[in-house]
């Protein structure tokens, strides 16, 4: 009976006694500070890199290629020499060309002496009229001779010149189409290489229709233009915008815009897609948080700011709009105060918080 009592006893003084309550789970989460600084407003699009000029080197006269002055790849500068073909047949047209030149000249000093000749004699009635006439017009057509053999003359030069190739620009060598020892032929429909200007370059890209008026409210030509990497980053070359479409495209309601980079470092390569950022103007003091620290809920936007204490409090925000992954806010939060940007779901407006990266 005894040891029933004591049994029991320790059941009730167990069943009794005080429980120890469970700390409260902190959720982790990280956070932003609520930053104002002078924002740049911008439209954004995707934009193609392209050349300033493209030249497709094509040889004038056909031969023997005999030299290529270049590597593939090269930068030239413009007046530098590429190719060079057998110029022999040129050369040898241009002699022949010469001399017949020189004859037909002769035969042109002849003809004007004997037609000053008859002009005196025809005078004096010792020749009759039609045999000056028919000196004269001898005279004319040795002029005309002389005249064509000159054209033939600066015809063949310009064709011996044309076996010297130069570079018409500045400019970046593609590749080598055509090598020394093949015979070309004038005017062929593949280039023998293909030079681009990429010093500078221009960036052509598309806005909508709606944000035409936006950009020529600023001033249009001339506003910053900025070139980032296709995935986000830091800007790599900075230009102005040269070329507004002079017309919208209507099956798209977009227009063409092209900006000029000087592209000194090389950042912008032809034919590769960048993401272009026309700055219209600056808003200054602007209130920005990460834009991930933005919820949207039943009632509108909101954020989640941590107290001192580590609890949260969830405040409703009035998003202005959002500028490369930021929002700006136009009333909900000040500056200074810390805001969630990544663990929103696990959280309510009882929780605390466990900071997991340092402001």
């Amino acid at each position: 009976m005894k040891k029933l009592l004591i049994t029991i006893a320790a059941i009730f003084v167990a069943c009794t006694g005080t429980k120890q309550k469970p700390a409260d789970e902190k959720v982790p989460v990280t956070v932003a500070r609520v930053e104002q600084k002078n924002v740049p407003m911008q439209i954004r699009a995707i934009g193609s890199v392209q050349p300033v000029s493209t030249v497709a080197i094509r040889c004038l006269v056909g031969g023997e290629l005999t030299r290529v002055l270049f590597r593939e790849g090269d930068d030239v500068r413009r007046g530098q020499m590429l190719f060079t073909i057998d110029s022999r047949p040129y050369a040898s047209a241009l002699l022949q060309a010469q001399a017949n030149l020189a004859r037909d000249e002769a035969n042109q000093r002849n003809a004007e002496s004997e037609a000053a000749r008859y002009a005196t004699l025809v005078k004096k009635d010792y020749v009759t009229k039609e045999d000056y006439e028919r000196m004269t017009a001898g005279n004319e057509a040795s002029k005309a001779t002389v005249a064509a053999d000159k054209a033939a003359v600066e015809n063949a030069r310009l064709q011996l010149e044309y076996c010297s190739i130069a570079s018409p620009i500045d400019g970046r060598t593609g590749s080598l189409m055509v090598h020394a020892g093949n015979v070309v032929q004038a005017n062929a429909t593949s280039p023998l290489v293909v030079i681009n200007q990429v010093t500078p370059v221009y960036v052509q890209f598309s806005i909508p229709e709606t944000q035409l008026d936006q950009l020529r409210a600023r001033g249009g030509l001339g506003v910053p233009v900025s070139a980032l990497p296709q995935g986000g980053g830091t800007t790599i070359a900075s230009g102005k915008l040269t070329f507004i479409d002079n017309a919208v495209d209507t099956t798209t309601g977009t227009i063409v815009l092209k900006a000029l980079f000087s592209n000194e470092n090389r950042a912008l390569w032809p034919g590769s897609y960048v993401t272009v950022a026309v700055t219209l103007q600056q808003r200054p003091n602007a209130v920005v948080v990460p834009s991930q620290a933005v919820q949207t809920g039943q009632r509108g936007q909101y954020v989640y700011v941590v107290k001192q204490d580590t609890s949260v409090e969830m405040r409703p925000v009035k998003v202005a709009e959002s500028v490369d992954q930021q929002a700006i806010i136009d009333s909900g939060v000040t500056p200074g105060e810390t805001v969630v940007t990544d663990g929103q779901l696990r959280l309510t407006p009882k929780s605390h918080v466990d900071v997991k990266n340092a402001l």
